[in-house]
């Protein structure tokens, strides 16, 4: 496969990158720090949308199936979701005076939700029809995986350097919903555009929702994989929602937050092709496995650090922590196709659909609920939500709790998801050793 076609697809996790991260990184500082939301309720704004996307994102994968069985493609929802999305995330930060900040920034991040589903969903499902070699797909998940980071970068680097250009407080945030909101729009048209030369069989027959999960749910590899993939996203979810606090609270500056991100993402990038070396010359689950342990490690290393106020100990362990993160972006993407066409042979479908509308719902899910523990982990050590123009002390109590929840938190959802990653090597040895019988 030409480079060409391989940038043409990845180049959407450009956009996808952006809108995993930006909630999570800034829309809970927005609304404590910026509109005044107490931290519970401004967990719950974050959550709710994410539920509703975990309940859409496998209908969204059925509807993804349907429409390939019909056309041969899966274009008209990339289309959909890349027209709306970016509409959706620039409301987001787009709050009017006279309205609630909960009620607005919930109901956009509500309808951005859904535009993300519609995008995402048959995105990911695509790398499995477009190569039927694994190493094919590794390559692939590759150039997606380096243009997600990128992706993170904007994010994390470009949004809150924006947000202080434009002044900050809300015409800051409103101006930073437009600019990221456009990058967005032309990094998901691009990709929709460049991949209408896939070809989708995903079977014989339409499948409606309830008929494609119950062909899924006997693929206990996948299973196993998604619960560990979830597990780390829920972790790096409560890091990036923590760091703006970290940033303010414990690094004495705000505009850090780009600085620790450009740490996190930029070996990230650098490390994908290393790690994709090390997967073919070790295998997949093992480098997976190192992958996160070191992450968790790397986690607990924080801590000292920045209660120090170590600034280069704490930018040094981030960098090293980018290096384990492409691993866990990269890896569990790469075995993913494996999961979809080892199983087709049990279920004589190939409804990389269905299991890519479960898989986003699982990631989505981790990446909602990472803000709401963060949330919830400040409502319990006593932190204080006060608008920008009124900022007040945070208690010690604050400080300890913003300071577990970014590093100690993550640590321990990386080791819940070792033993997942284990369990899917072990069922997935069995499934190659039971075919050619």
């Amino acid at each position: 496969m030409n480079a060409g076609r391989l940038l043409g697809y990845g180049i959407g996790s450009v956009g996808t990158g952006v809108f995993s991260a930006v909630p999570g990184l800034l829309l809970l500082y927005y609304l404590t720090d910026t509109l005044g939301v107490p931290a519970a309720l401004a967990g719950g704004v974050l959550v709710a949308p994410k539920i509703w996307d975990v309940l859409v994102n496998p209908l969204v994968g059925a509807a993804s199936d349907r429409e390939a069985v019909r056309t041969g493609r899966r274009t008209r929802l990339l289309l959909a979701g890349s027209l709306t999305l970016p509409v959706g995330f620039a409301l987001m930060f787009a709050v009017p005076g006279e309205v609630p900040g909960a009620v607005w920034a919930g109901g956009a991040f509500l309808a951005a939700a859904t535009a993300f589903a519609c995008f995402q969903v048959p995105y990911v499902a695509l790398p499995a029809e477009m190569s039927s070699s694994g190493d094919e797909r590794t390559r692939i998940m590759s150039w997606r995986v380096v243009c997600l980071t990128v992706g993170i970068l904007v994010a994390g680097g470009l949004a809150p350097f924006v947000v202080r250009s434009a002044g900050g407080g809300r015409p800051g945030y409103a101006v930073m919903g437009v600019t990221i909101g456009a990058v967005m729009a032309a990094a998901l048209l691009t990709a929709t555009l460049a991949t209408r030369w896939v070809r989708s069989s995903p079977g014989p027959h339409q499948l409606g929702p309830v008929a494609a999960f119950r062909l899924a749910r006997g693929n206990r590899p996948f299973f196993a994989l998604l619960a560990a993939f979830v597990t780390q996203a829920l972790g790096v979810a409560v890091m990036l929602a923590g760091a703006p606090y970290i940033a303010s609270y414990r690094l004495g500056d705000y505009g850090l937050t780009s600085v620790m991100f450009v740490c996190l993402v930029g070996p990230s990038m650098l490390a994908v092709p290393g790690w994709a070396r090390l997967a073919r010359a070790y295998g997949h689950v093992r480098c997976y496995l190192v992958g996160t342990a070191g992450f968790g490690l790397v986690a607990l290393g924080l801590v000292p650090a920045i209660a120090a106020g170590s600034l280069a100990a704490t930018l040094t362990l981030t960098a090293l922590a980018g290096v384990c993160y492409a691993a866990l972006q990269l890896l569990p993407l790469a075995l993913l196709p494996d999961t979809v066409h080892a199983d087709t042979p049990r279920t004589g479908h190939a409804q990389a659909g269905a299991f890519t509308g479960l898989w986003t719902a699982g990631e989505t899910a981790g990446l909602a609920l990472g803000p709401g523990l963060f949330a919830l982990v400040l409502a319990v050590s006593g932190f204080a939500s006060a608008p920008v123009e009124s900022p007040v002390a945070q208690p010690p109590s604050a400080l300890t709790g913003l300071l577990l929840g970014f590093t100690v938190l993550p640590a321990l959802l990386m080791l819940l998801s070792l033993p997942l990653i284990t369990w899917y090597g072990r069922l997935a040895v069995r499934k190659e050793t039971r075919e050619p019988a």
